[in-house]
């Protein structure tokens, strides 16, 4: 059963509403403002959320701002129901990422239809997007009607890089989209004096360097293998046929570099504003976030000091130190150099 959120100020409109949805078989959560709209997405992850625009406390631009700000909510369809029928402000919303507008007072079959469609949508976006070796046979048949994984066998566009070794370097032309089948990866830049910043952390199932395919220029930062890593390498002109060619892509990839900038913008301003300590208890937190997603508490961080120093944008001895004092006061445990985080709550809530 399908999980729709309904944020909605009008008492009426939204226990009228939730009836019609619950009868056509949907489970549904109920928000009466804005804000507290946006914390019940986080907590429950709604399969679809439906949005009236003029509330108090927060409006429905500001819920859809919010919640595309986080990564897990940007894939989620998003309705407005309006009774504004100006043109600009429909414009702004599908400017901002809205799926869909429904006027109110509105057909509850308009509304039905709308959620099925956006509902299927997704769905087939999802599916084409898979992890593994079948979501890259998908990705390439949109815009190809080769069999996708014997065109990868036949043209030699999977390898295998062993751990430290680059896979594309700052400055080198874009050739090639790559896609991490198994293994992790990371993006960093480095300055004049040697100082090493990590830009981007990589598992299976991502994407590296569409940004400067997109831009056709160079890479901007070098990717380099933090252990074994097999990637599938999608030739440039596979990918912009692609682009051209399937809007679902472009939403996905367009997701993906509005993401980017925000993890960009709120690295940068760690980086200028936050203190040691916090710095270091941020880059572990973001270590455990992308490599944890299943939340195991017994999950270990294997990366080196040099790494780990280099995505908190710190020297390695102070990181060495930090480390020392997070120990001593159990907010991580050491195990032959791996880092286990012992009171996630405590590190997040650190202070400047």
């Amino acid at each position: 059963m399908k999980t729709i959120l309904l944020i909605e100020d009008n008492a009426d409109i939204r226990e009228n509403t939730a009836e019609i949805l619950e009868m056509a078989n949907y489970k549904v959560i109920t928000a009466p403002d804005g804000m507290q709209g946006v914390h019940m997405a986080f907590e429950h992850k709604p399969d679809l959320i439906v949005c009236d625009i003029s509330m108090p406390v927060l409006d429905g631009y500001g819920v859809l701002h919010m919640l595309y700000k986080r990564n897990a909510l940007q894939s989620t369809p998003f309705i407005f129901l309006t009774a504004r029928t100006e043109r600009a402000d429909m414009r702004k919303g599908m400017q901002m990422g809205a799926d869909d507008f429904i006027t109110k007072p509105f057909d509850p079959m308009e509304l039905l239809q709308a959620i099925e469609s956006r509902l299927d949508k997704a769905a087939r976006l999802k599916e084409e997007f898979s992890d593994g070796l079948t979501g890259l046979d998908n990705l390439l048949s949109l815009s190809s009607g080769k069999e996708a994984l014997e065109a990868l066998k036949e043209e030699r566009n999977t390898q295998l890089f062993r751990k430290k070794q680059v896979v594309y370097s700052e400055g080198n032309h874009a050739s090639y989209l790559y896609y991490i089948l198994s293994g992790k990866v990371k993006t960093s830049k480095r300055h004049d004096n040697g100082k090493e910043l990590v830009t981007g952390l990589y598992d299976a199932g991502d994407y590296l360097g569409y940004t400067a395919l997109l831009e056709s220029g160079v890479y901007q930062d070098t990717a380099e293998a933090l252990e074994d890593a097999e990637l599938a390498m999608i030739p440039r002109t596979d990918f912009e046929e692609l682009i051209t060619n399937n809007p679902g892509v472009q939403r996905r990839f367009i997701h993906l570099l509005a993401s980017n900038m925000v993890e960009k913008e709120e690295q940068l301003i760690g980086l200028a504003y936050n203190s040691l300590r916090k710095k270091v208890a941020d880059a572990l937190l973001s270590i455990d976030k992308k490599y944890n997603q299943l939340q195991n508490d017994s999950f270990s961080i294997d990366i080196s000091r040099d790494n780990l120093a280099a995505v908190a944008g710190v020297a390695k001895e102070s990181l060495i130190r930090t480390l020392g004092d997070f120990r001593d006061e159990q907010l991580i445990g050491i195990r032959e150099g791996e880092i286990v985080l012992l009171d996630r709550k405590k590190l997040t809530r650190l202070l400047n």
